[in-house]
C-alpha cells in the first residue's frame, strides 16, 4: 500500500523560496491531527513543508523525486491557480518540467522505496501537481483537474497500484 499525502498548508511568503517555507501553525496542527499507519517507512519531497507534514510519525527520508515540479516563471500574484490546472489537465506553460519527466522520477522514487519498505505500508510526503501528473499517467485518474482542485492541506490518499484503485 501507499499513501500519497499532500503537504500541510505552509507558511508562504514572496522572498523565500517555495521549498523553504515551513509549515503554517494551521499546517501544523492538520498535520498533527494525521492518522498516518504504524510502522510505515515515511519518505518525502526535500521541501522543508512536506517533510514537516509527516515528521511527527517518525524519522522522515527525504527524496528529490517527490518534489513539486519545476515551474520557473510562476506569477507570485497573477493567475497562478489557473496556470496550475491548465498544468494538471495537459498544457505546459514555457519552461515549465514536462509531465513525462515528473512521471518518470516520480515513479523511479516510489519503485525504489516499494522495495525498501518490503510488506511495511509506504507514506509519501509530496505536492499537489506532482502527485497528480503521476497518478495521471499511472491512468488513476479520468479528471485531473477536479481531482487536482478538490485536494486539501494536506491531503492523504490511499493508493492500491496492483488494482488500480485510489481511496481519499
Amino acid at each position: 500500500m501507499i499513501l500519497l499525502v499532500r503537504h500541510a498548508m505552509p507558511a508562504y511568503e514572496e522572498t523565500v523560496s517555495p521549498a523553504d517555507w515551513p509549515l503554517s501553525a494551521e499546517g501544523l496542527h492538520a498535520a498533527l491531527a494525521l492518522d498516518l499507519p504504524a510502522n510505515a517507512l515515511l519518505v518525502a519531497s526535500d521541501e522543508v513543508k512536506a517533510w514537516q507534514t509527516l515528521s511527527h510519525a517518525g524519522p522522515v527520508l527525504r527524496d528529490p523525486r517527490f518534489g513539486e515540479i519545476a515551474r520557473p516563471g510562476e506569477p507570485w500574484d497573477g493567475p497562478y491557480r489557473t496556470m496550475r490546472r491548465s498544468y494538471v489537465d495537459g498544457t505546459v506553460p514555457p519552461g515549465w518540467e514536462s509531465h513525462v519527466d515528473v512521471a518518470e522520477r516520480f515513479d523511479e522514487g516510489v519503485a525504489e522505496f516499494l522495495v525498501r519498505a518490503g510488506d511495511r505500508p509506504l507514506v509519501i510526503g509530496t505536492h499537489g501537481m506532482a502527485l497528480t501528473v503521476w497518478l495521471r499517467s499511472r491512468g488513476l485518474l479520468d479528471d485531473p483537474g477536479t481531482f487536482w482542485e478538490a485536494l486539501r492541506f494536506p491531503h492523504k490518499i490511499a493508493v492500491d497500484l496492483p488494482s488500480g484503485t485510489l481511496t481519499w
